[in-house]
């Protein structure tokens, strides 16, 4: 690959990323003007959106700190909501499984929620191997110093706006993930699995440490691959079970 045809590609991942990037904002300044107010320094803040990168379990861990939860706590709540990037690789693994190692770590470095959404939109158009890493560097490097951005934003200005995190200004993440979300359900088994794990994720909200979100996301898998197995061995599957 040129360097014209990587600059490009990566250029592309950038722009496609633009919508996710303007969900995100709200996100990140809300999550700064928090830091403000909370037990940890403005630098502790910025630090954790530049090591972690990872919005919900940000909020997650700035809640448990603030409540003087334990390490142990801390560590293993953030661990559970972040399980579902394992789903995420899985997915994108044929497709970057033929990259250096320093390329694939790079990469899952960056990797979050918008991320995954934009560079599946682009890797499945093409055959396993057959894509470079640049245009899902661009995707991750745009999202992530755009995070870095918000983050001071709300560190910085966040204190001069009182209330700032009870304006709603959330429901731009939720209506990132519906946009994210809505594009996949282009078949039976998609819609089944979204239904599935939405459903459950409401009724199972109260498990603690996020287990329900956690279970529900198995649940949406586990009937995604039943529907995406062949009609005959689902049948026969179902009469060795009776």
């Amino acid at each position: 690959m040129t360097p014209t045809h990587r600059f490009r590609a990566f250029t592309a991942g950038a722009r496609d990323t633009i919508p996710m990037l303007i969900g995100a904002a709200p996100f990140g300044v809300i999550f700064g003007t928090l830091v403000t107010s909370g037990p940890l320094h403005p630098l502790q803040g910025q630090l954790m959106s530049l090591i972690v990168f990872a919005g919900a379990a940000q909020f997650i861990a700035l809640g448990l700190i603030a409540g003087h939860a334990s390490f142990a706590v801390i560590w293993t709540t953030t661990f559970i909501v972040n399980l579902r990037h394992m789903l995420y690789s899985a997915t994108l693994a044929p497709y970057v499984a033929h990259l250096p190692a320093r390329w694939r770590w790079t990469l899952g470095g960056l990797l979050t929620d918008e991320v995954f959404a934009v560079a599946w939109a682009h890797y499945r158009l093409h055959p396993p191997g057959a894509v470079g890493p640049y245009y899902f560097l661009g995707s991750g490097l745009s999202m992530y110093l755009n995070w870095q951005l918000w983050t001071l934003a709300g560190l910085l200005f966040g204190a001069a706006f009182p209330g700032l995190q009870s304006l709603g200004l959330d429901f731009a993440m939720v209506a990132t993930f519906i946009a994210i979300v809505v594009p996949q359900l282009v078949a039976l088994r998609y819609l089944a699995a979204a239904v599935t794990a939405g459903a459950l994720a409401f009724f199972w909200q109260a498990w603690p440490y996020k287990l329900g979100l956690l279970a529900a996301v198995f649940a949406g898998v586990a009937v995604g691959v039943l529907l995406s197995r062949p009609r005959t061995q689902r049948h026969t599957t179902a009469e060795v079970s009776q």
